[in-house]
């Protein structure tokens, strides 16, 4: 397991030698600096926390500004836990380059916020007929229960959309520039831009198609 802390710069596309376009999410992905490990011995599990972004002293907490300071790394904005992550050492730098180009990876950000939305935008509902004189067009329609007169928890309803942690799994990485550090991911990564987004190492299966006499034909994702 490997992953960086980054920062969604936004999309833009790649040209590819059959004159097709692939749309790409850019991010600029470290340097992360390892403030220090978790063991199985003493924290009962296995992790790397690492820290990302510089900041000033005076925007931190002590408490936070300690951990720094006992790790003999610079007081950065952000930290995260990855658990499973091995071959580093503490005060290490980890940059873009610990990717590769075909490699898939699993991203995790805080999606856009749509405010408050209703059923048909927010749940898919389809609306309701607009003529001879119907008033549920785009209203939710019965909510309770005959007998429990109440109504259930978890009823689809209109409220808050977006704005929530979400992870996207298997994102191909189509292009890596370690000079700036910067991945580019096949597809749109959740978030706006200027986002800060988790990317690990992908721990979904692949699937593997099988021929006709059973074995293994070709890998898809």
């Amino acid at each position: 397991m490997k992953g960086l802390l980054a920062r969604k710069l936004g999309m833009t596309q790649l040209f590819n030698p059959d004159g097709t376009t692939t749309a790409v999410t850019v991010l600029e992905a470290g340097p992360c600096r390892v403030l220090g490990l978790r063991t199985q011995e003493k924290d009962g599990y296995a992790a790397v926390r690492i820290a990302f972004e510089p900041a000033a002293e005076k925007r931190l907490t002590q408490p936070i500004l300690g951990a720094f300071k006992k790790a003999g790394v610079d007081p950065h904005r952000h930290q995260v836990e990855i658990r499973g992550y091995d071959g580093v050492e503490q005060g290490q730098e980890l940059k873009a380059e610990i990717f590769a180009a075909g490699e898939l990876v699993d991203v995790t950000s805080t999606s856009k916020g749509k405010g408050f939305q209703g059923l048909i935008k927010r749940h898919k509902f389809s609306r309701g007929p607009e003529s001879h004189g119907s008033m549920n067009v785009r209203q939710p329609g019965a909510i309770g229960a005959t007998d429990a007169a109440r109504v259930f928890k978890g009823v689809r309803m209109s409220g808050q959309m977006g704005n929530v942690r979400v992870t996207a799994r298997a994102y191909k990485i189509v292009r890596v520039d370690p000079d700036r550090n910067l991945l580019l991911l096949k597809g749109g990564v959740p978030g706006a831009k200027g986002a800060l987004v988790l990317v690990r190492q992908s721990t979904k299966p692949v699937k593997v198609a099988k021929g006709p006499a059973g074995k293994p034909n070709t890998r898809k994702v």
